[in-house]
């Protein structure tokens, strides 16, 4: 069992009263983690601790910055043994997902590195006769991030990298989930150099998850707020934030549709789609949850899909390597059968899957699926993909775009203009043709739309959210004025 304390400035220290929860490993029952129980009042402590360290940090040259950033990220490597070992015990996943999620994040790591000396601005025209107008990028102050369970590493990393690189001190909000393995982030960076509350991680219950966040938003020193989790968590962050007028930027659920045209290469989409459905038990905000299979070729993709998936290796993470290990609890395993099964009655067939042992599920292919049918809705955030049948490309879209969500979408097709042209007419912040709906670059401006969410990460779009854009002028020579 890992015992798990606050970072706040340079101290390891207990919440308030001594408070503490447990983490239970979602496979075994056993205590996980032990972690502190933040109160309110820690969480101010700190902001505040992170306001100290702004002014001596955002003075800080970029390559100094960016020393440390690409010592974290070799450091994060060095851990990814116990990384992979405390996700596994706290999420349940595979250990090749935990080291597969080191490797993402000292990626994001070094990507922030490099834009250190790229946070520029530029020479505005001015009418004014004499007049120097320049656009500069400043650091904001502090921001605070706060991340999911699912790719803790990744998501934990990526809410505080690029802050860090422009210039801001930070507080990671640690997800309740997985409390240990997002507090070794804080420990990763500390070694790294960036000490002094330059970066702090508060661990709490999940019961005071509005208390801590909302005393975390309000305060002064947070100029900016960033977000991955559910559209249900994201909407409260968003009311929070703008309640005290913060800036939030979020990246929450989907829904993502993967079209599969007459023409395409059908192989290609049926690996497209077990691995997008069923990386981490599907549980990614990317994953593959609808295909949406023109008639003509429907029947192939079905069988050969279904065949796929059945053959998917799936067991208890702990005695070796699967594809498919543990959801991350019990409502997790509940909400999918429901769903599963309310589309059963309501017509759709089950083609593979649906066993369970504990939270670990196979692999399952649910065909004619129909828009009116919830699973085709709403986000299962489980080991599940549903085939909806369409008869056009036009068909394909509208179904494409008939959900609340709009993180990614992906579209098979040997006509590469084609594609390009229908990817523009679907509602995501991003569109993958001839690939998966899972995938990520440290440099892509990586984000959704609807309620998938706003706002960017990634390379520059990344600097433009945690940067204050200023309008600084220069009076060069004499100003007339009217009086």
């Amino acid at each position: 069992m890992e015992e798990v304390q606050l970072l706040i400035g340079d101290r390891d220290v207990s919440a308030k009263n001594s408070a503490t929860f447990n983490r239970q490993n979602p496979v075994s029952g056993e205590v996980a983690t032990r972690a502190a129980a933040a109160s309110a009042e820690d969480a101010k402590a700190a902001a505040d601790a992170a306001a100290k360290a702004f002014p001596k940090w955002s003075a800080t040259g970029p390559n100094e910055r960016r020393a440390k950033l690409n010592k974290a990220a070799d450091l994060l490597e060095q851990r990814s043994g116990q990384f992979a070992t405390l996700m596994m015990a706290e999420t349940g996943c595979t250990m090749g997902w935990g080291h597969f999620n080191v490797h993402f994040g000292a990626m994001l790591l070094r990507e922030a590195a490099a834009m250190t000396t790229q946070i520029t601005g530029e020479v505005v025209p001015s009418d004014v006769p004499g007049v120097l107008s320049m656009a500069v990028r400043q650091p904001v102050g502090v921001v605070l991030g706060i991340a999911p369970w699912n790719a803790p590493v990744i998501l934990g990393v990526r809410s505080v990298a690029m802050p860090l690189a422009c210039g801001n001190t930070v507080v990671l909000k640690a997800s309740e989930v997985c409390p240990a393995t997002h507090r070794l982030i804080g420990t990763v960076l500390k070694e790294a150099g960036l000490t002094e509350g330059i970066v702090n991680v508060i661990t709490h219950d999940a019961r005071d998850a509005g208390a801590v966040s909302e005393a975390l938003i309000s305060h002064p020193a947070v100029r900016r707020v960033n977000f991955t989790g559910s559209s249900r968590v994201g909407k409260i962050v968003a009311q929070t934030a703008a309640k005290y007028l913060k800036p939030v930027l979020l990246e929450l659920g989907g829904k993502a549709p993967l079209i599969v045209l007459e023409d395409a290469d059908i192989d290609a989409a049926v690996s497209a789609t077990v691995f997008g459905a069923f990386a981490n038990q599907g549980q990614i905000c990317m994953s593959t949850e609808r295909v949406l299979a023109h008639e003509k070729i429907a029947d192939e993709f079905a069988a050969k899909l279904a065949k796929r998936v059945a053959a998917l290796p799936s067991g208890d993470p702990r005695q070796g390597e699967f594809v498919l290990a543990s959801v991350v609890g019990k409502p997790t395993v509940e909400r999918v059968q429901q769903l599963v099964g309310d589309a059963v009655k309501a017509g759709a067939k089950v083609l593979v899957g649906g066993e369970v042992s504990g939270t670990i599920m196979k692999g399952i292919v649910v065909d004619h699926v129909t828009p009116a049918m919830t699973l085709f809705r709403e986000e299962s955030f489980g080991p599940q993909v549903s085939i909806t049948r369409v008869k056009s490309a036009e068909e394909a879209v509208a179904l494409a775009n008939d959900t609340e969500y709009g993180l990614s979408a992906a579209i098979f097709t040997r006509d590469i203009a084609r594609g390009i042209e229908l990817a523009k007419r679907i509602d995501t912040g991003i569109c993958h043709i001839n690939s998966p709906t899972v995938q990520d670059e440290a440099q892509m401006p990586f984000g959704g739309v609807k309620a998938s969410g706003y706002g960017r990460f990634g390379g520059r779009a990344g600097v433009a959210e945690f940067t204050e854009l200023r309008w600084i002028s220069v009076q060069l020579g004499p100003r007339h004025y009217p009086f």
